[in-house]
């Protein structure tokens, strides 16, 4: 499969990664992120890419070269190549939102559980698309992951054989 096709909200919703990157094309890339009550993308300037931010829950301020923007759940934000910009949380919940570069920020399937994770690794876009998607087996473990965390259920593997045996003849 070519492309990305899913419920960006509920994917947004459940992530609990600082950074998660869902997809990345050659032009473009989608990445979901989660940033603590208290806490912030940190300041940076991207000299050649755009940046859009979409807000799906939580609250707080994104400055835009010094220009503060109080921002809630349904908002939705572009910062130009070559502007300062920060994203900071400022509710008692985390800000919850997905953000697309144009072009590719980050190595292809990235995942930062936090900020700290994230300024460690230093990484940036290589320039090579792995798959040019994110494998179903990497949605379908992710989306197994999120929905044994709300239900409280066993981290049962769907890829492995998990009822009875078969009896051999």
């Amino acid at each position: 499969m070519k492309g990305f096709v899913d419920n960006i909200e509920r994917l947004t919703l459940a992530n609990s990664d600082f950074r998660r990157v869902l997809y990345t094309g050659h032009n473009l890339q989608l990445v979901l992120m989660a940033i603590p009550p208290g806490g912030e993308i940190g300041e940076e300037v991207h000299e050649d890419r755009d940046q859009f931010f979409r807000i799906e829950s939580g609250e707080g301020q994104v400055w835009i070269d010094g220009v503060c923007h109080f921002v809630k759940g349904d908002d939705g934000i572009v910062v130009p190549q070559g502007a300062r910009h920060n994203v900071i949380c400022q509710g008692r919940e985390p800000l919850r939102l997905y953000t697309i570069y144009g072009p590719p920020e980050h190595v292809d399937g990235t995942i930062h559980a936090t900020r700290a994770d994230a300024e460690a690794a230093h990484e940036h876009f290589d320039g090579r698309v792995l798959t040019g998607h994110t494998s179903n087996h990497q949605l379908d473990e992710y989306m197994r992951l999120i929905f044994c965390e709300i239900i409280g259920g066993p981290q049962i593997s769907p890829h492995k054989e998990n009822g009875p045996k078969k009896r051999s003849a």
